[in-house]
């Protein structure tokens, strides 16, 4: 029954077997690949939506080009379940996510079918570029979608593309999302773009015929491609950007059609220049609930694949995620004070922000995947006296660094920083742990760099944050839920580098910073009672700010200890451990310093939160036997 029910996917080992099947049979093997999808993540979560849109463009893709010596490109890395499951890694596709199995996203060390590095978004066109350029002989392929075309770095790489002697074919996954539906001006754009299936007909097959008859080898030379751009303004009554830029275009076509996609790519691959070939798909495509709500199945969780009914943690007494924390407190702040606005780049639901969207959309702003974008323009609001939170994912806060130094910090305007996702985040893997932003941020001048330890902390910090003349003020915490059965609490200001003793003590100090401190307190608790430990005395501290330091703390500790311990769930230089160092240095003390956190010497790659602070030695267990092994 079940080698029925995928009689020919269960054929396909590597691209060549699917390369061995006739064009007539492709729509089976999509239809199987795509039950495939939903049967696995029913039971073993990840991104579901994205690589359900994009099945017939992968089982094309494999078939019409002679991977992996021809390269295709994702972006964004989520879409690309159907790609690993056709080259070679269905039958260990069922480890996707989990510690030591399949990694989250495309990765070169994974497979030579994982051309480039895709966690992050808007870079497959540059990458993709760059290959075109390295390699004449190989075809190119850069498959971009999912609202990755709103970033700044693809229309740096197209711009690149238009001036570079290249043959790249660009594919435009476009279903009008993201995570959440896309925005912006491309957006509109390419809804806007022409439909009109005669001009289409008639265009594809003129670029065929003057291929075939050695006319369309050099368009840039004879003229040709700009009498074509001129021909399709005046029919559809509007300029083309991408035939603007001599990027010849092509579509928009039916992106589930794997018939004709096999047909349009074969005709499109041995073209000379760059093209782009736009394909409408629907994200979710052939899975009813999906298709309905695609945000929230964009990443599901655990559900019933015959149902569709998602398997949910309805316990009333679980934490809140401290994102929906941040999300119900940035709505009770804004009704305060009306100067406060919300800026995220694509992640209104993932950070939360669409609680204070629904309530109050003419102060809330989605700009798409630009981080960039997104800091700048909430310094240009501050300039003018409004009071942005900007709401960026840790890990991709990296690409706005230029950013928040340029534009923010060294005006010393009032933008608070949310940084949610920091730390280890799970199964998503090294592209997206928030493993940098302590070090990155520290050494900025004008910035406020703060982490709180439980919920009522993040409220407060807000709080604290949004009250006048602040200047940039940087609030860190981590993906999933906290550790209060209640988040709600009065909203009171914290004084700036100010943290606090938790646990008094004699034999050796533990400073810690953010959430991670919880397993400082459950390291400390589980030595009371056992033999040989329980007399150890530990003294800890939540310096809740990095930046700036509490010196009093600071103090009393190099006075009083010999050895003290750093914990961080961020990587170790850089970070607490390296600011307290400096400041005993700077201050003549010279006790035994240990640093926990993350390492430097290497990326952490996937799996359960736990797993992965157990193997970096900062879970509650490592703290212990690093706090015993100092003292005894």
């Amino acid at each position: 029954m079940e080698n029925k029910k995928f009689e020919l996917l269960n054929t396909i080992n590597d691209p060549e077997d699917l390369r061995k099947l006739t064009v007539e049979q492709l729509p089976q093997v999509c239809s199987e690949l795509r039950q495939f999808i939903v049967d696995e993540l029913s039971v073993n979560p990840g991104h579901l939506a994205s690589s359900l849109g994009v099945v017939e463009i992968t089982v094309a893709l494999h078939y019409v080009f002679n991977t992996p010596e021809d390269r295709v490109v994702w972006d964004v890395g989520h879409q690309a379940y159907g790609h690993k499951i056709l080259t070679g890694r269905r039958n260990c596709f069922s480890t996707n996510r989990k510690l030591g199995g399949l990694r989250p996203f495309p990765s070169p060390a994974e497979s030579k079918y994982d051309t480039f590095a895709c966690g992050h978004a808007s870079n497959s066109i540059s990458a993709a570029l760059g290959m075109a350029v390295a390699s004449s002989k190989r075809k190119i392929v850069a498959i971009i979608g999912d609202g990755a075309l709103s970033g700044g770095l693809a229309f740096e790489g197209l711009n690149n593309v238009s001036s570079s002697p290249n043959n790249l074919l660009i594919i435009l996954n476009d279903n009008n999302m993201s995570i959440d539906r896309s925005v912006g001006g491309m957006k509109q754009y390419l809804l806007k773009l022409s439909t009109n299936e005669t001009y289409n007909a008639i265009k594809f097959k003129a670029n065929n015929w003057l291929y075939r008859k050695g006319l369309m080898n050099d368009a840039r030379k004879n003229g040709l491609q700009r009498l074509a751009n001129a021909f399709k303004s005046a029919i559809a009554h509007q300029q083309n950007i991408f035939d603007g830029m001599n990027i010849r275009y092509f579509g928009p076509f039916d992106g589930h059609n794997v018939v004709e996609l096999v047909r349009i790519m074969r005709q499109l691959k041995e073209m000379k220049g760059p093209k782009l070939l736009h394909l409408h798909t629907q994200k979710g495509h052939g899975y009813a609930p999906a298709e309905k709500d695609v945000t929230t199945w964009h990443a599901p969780g655990k559900f019933d694949p015959e149902t569709g009914e998602r398997i949910v943690d309805k316990d009333p007494n679980k934490p809140q995620k401290y994102q929906d924390v941040f999300g119900h407190t940035l709505l009770e702040l804004a009704k305060q004070n009306p100067k406060i606005v919300g800026v995220t780049p694509a992640m209104p639901s993932g950070c939360s922000m669409n609680i204070m969207m629904k309530e109050m959309p003419d102060r809330t702003f989605d700009v798409g995947i630009a981080e960039g974008h997104a800091v700048t323009f909430s310094g240009g609001m501050a300039k003018d006296g409004l009071l942005p939170f900007c709401n960026i994912y840790s890990a991709f806060a990296q690409r706005a660094y230029d950013n928040i130094i340029h534009d923010v910090a060294l005006l010393n305007l009032n933008v608070v920083f949310c940084l949610d996702r920091a730390g280890l985040v799970g199964e998503d893997g090294a592209t997206h742990h928030g493993a940098f932003d302590l070090a990155a941020l520290r050494p900025i001048p004008n910035l406020t760099i703060c982490s709180p330890m439980d919920e009522h902390e993040l409220r407060r910090l807000m709080y604290t944050a949004q009250l006048p003349d602040k200047g940039p003020f940087v609030i860190r915490y981590p993906r999933g839920g906290g550790v209060l059965k209640d988040w709600r609490c009065p909203l009171e200001e914290i004084k700036v580098g100010t943290g606090r003793k938790l646990h008094d003590g004699s034999d050796v100090a533990v400073l810690s910073i953010g959430p991670i401190g919880n397993n400082v307190t459950e390291a400390i608790n589980m030595m009371v009672g056992n033999p040989g430990q329980s007399g150890i005395s530990v003294a800890h501290y939540d310096m809740r700010f990095l930046k700036p330091l509490d010196e009093d703390i600071l103090k009393e500790v190099g006075r009083k200890f010999q050895r003290i311990i750093t914990v961080e769930n961020g990587v170790r230089n850089g970070g607490l451990g390296s600011a307290v160092l400096e400041w005993m240095n700077d201050h003549s003390y010279h006790p035994q310093i240990t640093r926990l956190g993350l390492p430097e010497t290497k990326f952490v790659e996937h799996g359960k939160v736990d797993e992965l602070q157990h193997i970096v030695g900062i879970d509650a267990e490592a703290i212990r036997e690093t706090i015993v092994r100092l003292t005894t």
